[in-house]
């Protein structure tokens, strides 16, 4: 492959000589330097240039002719304006018909004939070619790129529509966060990650193996063929950059959630909170410690009972799930540690995750809890009585806090 300090250099000298050639020196002298470079040099010069990579195999082509009696007859250099006329100039609709095929697939035209299908300069070729306009799908990727088209993915954005009080939250729940740490109350955040399958299923990433032993899994990830799942559910100490993660096996429930609050309490935060008289919780707005969960509340006034400790809750608006710490502080570096490995047991995914560590200082323990948690379970209005909450009066859905009764 040719390096793109040669093309530099082509291009340069192209640059100093471009005004001093006529047509066909231009061409030979494009052929010379291509012949100079070996293999991939016509590419390489035409890329430099400008100058077609037809062209320049023609000036290669004469080079190697010898040179007849009437050699100055082909030298002529044609009169401005002669030539083949660029195919736009011939077809003044082709711009726009291209235009009219690829935009309304963008916004979703049901009665666009490419609406269904890939937008390939073939299809679109041919497309054009029935309508009465014939061009190369070459020369199409040419008039895609200035009508201002390139290829592209797609791009995650934020999930659903931005709340008008979007900022207005993160801000009291940075608040929220810097009262409790200045008063040496734990304050964590919250959620699950991704459930995982048990088996020899792919995971994304490269790890170090012996050259030509990679490691062998299922060619589909298909759910049929795990021995199971796992659910990790996390808690993420801010100020200790600590974490504590619960390896499920059955339902990511409330009841799940909570248990998982209570075993990091037990196992990891009455040790770094001795004198705790509280705890902030940051969570994001939907799931097993959903905003609108009752389940969640009122499992959590039993947790505030056992442990007599006032429990506040402060929720990311709608949204905007990727804010929430733990995401990228504990379970990115998570999902490091265990790229190209696959997740052949529960005993895999909790080593993995216990021995996730960072330059920084995170630490994470990790268990398993194979406890059943059952879906579907409803908390009558009667019970939801008994949570003792007092909502907060910015966003009173979102922030709140549970007393002991």
């Amino acid at each position: 492959m040719i390096s793109s300090d040669i093309v530099n250099i082509i291009k340069g000298k192209y640059k100093a000589l471009k005004s001093e050639l006529d047509e066909r020196g231009r061409r030979l002298w494009a052929a010379v330097e291509a012949n100079s470079l070996g293999h991939g040099g016509v590419r390489a010069v035409s890329k430099a240039t400008g100058i077609a990579e037809s062209t320049i195999r023609i000036g290669r082509q004469e080079m190697k002719r010898k040179p007849r009696k009437k050699e100055p007859e082909l030298r002529r250099v044609r009169k401005k304006g002669a030539g083949r006329k660029p195919l736009i100039d011939k077809d003044g609709d082709l711009l726009k018909l291209l235009n009219a095929l690829v935009e309304p697939t963008s916004r979703g035209d049901p009665m666009s004939p490419l609406r269904w299908t890939c937008k390939s300069t073939r299809r679109l070729s041919n497309e054009l070619s029935i309508k009465g306009h014939s061009v190369s799908h070459a020369k199409v990727g040419q008039l895609l790129a200035e009508l201002n088209y390139s290829l592209q993915g797609t791009r995650k954005r934020m999930e659903g529509k931005s709340h008008p009080d979007r900022n207005a939250q993160f801000e009291f729940i940075n608040s929220k966060v810097m009262d409790f740490q200045s008063r040496n109350q734990p304050a964590i955040s919250i959620d699950t990650k991704k459930k995982e399958l048990i088996g020899r299923f792919g995971n994304s990433g490269n790890e170090y193996q012996p050259k030509g032993k990679p490691e062998e899994v299922e060619a589909y990830d298909f759910p049929s063929l795990s021995e199971g799942k796992g659910i990790p559910y996390g808690v993420y100490d801010i100020a200790n950059n600590k974490g504590w993660v619960s390896v499920g096996t059955d339902h990511d429930t409330a009841q799940f959630a909570v248990h998982t609050i209570r075993q990091w309490w037990y196992q990891m935060g009455q040790y770094a909170y001795p004198q705790a008289e509280e705890l902030l919780i940051t969570a994001d707005g939907g799931g097993s410690n959903g905003s609108r969960n009752r389940l969640w509340k009122f499992e959590l006034q039993r947790l505030v009972d056992e442990l007599q400790l006032e429990i506040t809750v402060c929720h990311f608006p709608p949204g905007t799930s990727k804010w929430n710490k733990i995401e990228h502080r504990m379970f990115s570096h998570i999902t490091k540690n265990w790229r190209g490995r696959p997740l052949t047991s529960h005993e895999v995914i909790v080593n993995l995750i216990a021995n996730t560590t960072t330059q920084a200082g995170l630490k994470i323990n990790a268990a398993l809890d194979s406890k059943k948690y059952p879906t579907g379970i409803k908390v009558p209005d009667q019970e939801m009585k008994g949570v003792n909450l007092g909502k907060d009066d910015f966003h009173g859905e979102w922030n709140y806090t549970i007393h002991t009764t």
